[in-house]
């Protein structure tokens, strides 16, 4: 049987997961035979993501010591140099009409819903209600939870991250795409959706079914047995 290597974004799950164990240990370890240990780690993951880019773009070499440079500064003592996946918003927003709201992105000029980078001193909740109405001009009001995706997992992130996506409901504001974040903005039906649109066939029937009130079961990503394994092995 013929089996596929691992792809770009499996290698760069690899990389920053043996990056993180780095990390946590060098942040913890007060034996400089570990933190010897740990480093090497670091240049091996290192390794890894360089490889990864060539996957990408075979005409452009990466220096792996970038990585390890990055990965180093992120280095801190105790709880706090636990490394640990940052935290992502999305916000699936219907309004009365059974439509959902997209952006453009101004750094992809891809269409997908609001999203954002979870803020200090913000419930995910009250994120997701203060990016919707910054990148878009819209109100809104969560009504649940709807599913928990692994970024590096689903392929759509370089570094760790896992997004919280909510259902919300449209509840006044006006439309406009904000200047830094969006190139458009707009409502759009199942049947009339823009392109490209990433991502649709991993959300757009979640969405659609909340949006309609139809309540489905929130997804997240199952694991995986073993875990190391490409989902294509």
């Amino acid at each position: 049987m013929v089996v596929d290597g691992p792809d770009a974004a499996e290698l760069h799950r690899w990389a920053n997961a043996l990056a993180g164990v780095a990390r946590t240990g060098l942040g913890f370890t007060e034996s400089t035979f570990e933190a010897e240990r740990y480093e090497e780690i670091l240049h091996i993951a290192a390794d890894i993501a360089a490889a990864a880019e060539t996957v990408d773009d075979p005409d452009q070499p990466v220096d792996p010591e970038a990585y390890v440079s990055t990965w180093k500064s992120m280095v801190s003592s105790g709880i706090a140099g636990y490394a640990t996946p940052k935290v992502a918003v999305g916000a699936i927003v219907g309004d009365v009409d059974g439509r959902i709201l997209l952006i453009k992105r101004t750094d992809s000029g891809v269409w997908l819903y609001p999203t954002g980078w979870a803020d200090v001193g913000y419930s995910p909740a009250e994120v997701v209600t203060k990016e919707v109405h910054e990148e878009t001009g819209v109100r809104c009001e969560v009504k649940n939870l709807i599913g928990v995706i692994d970024g590096l997992r689903a392929g759509f992130s370089r570094v760790p991250l896992y997004s919280l996506l909510f259902h919300c409901q449209a509840v006044g504001g006006e439309l406009y795409a904000h200047p830094a974040e969006c190139l458009d903005v707009g409502w759009f039906s199942p049947d009339d959706l823009p392109t490209p649109l990433v991502g649709y066939e991993r959300w757009g029937t979640l969405a659609f079914d909340a949006i309609e009130g139809k309540s489905p079961a929130p997804i997240f990503d199952a694991p995986r047995e073993p875990i190391w394994r490409s989902p294509k092995s």
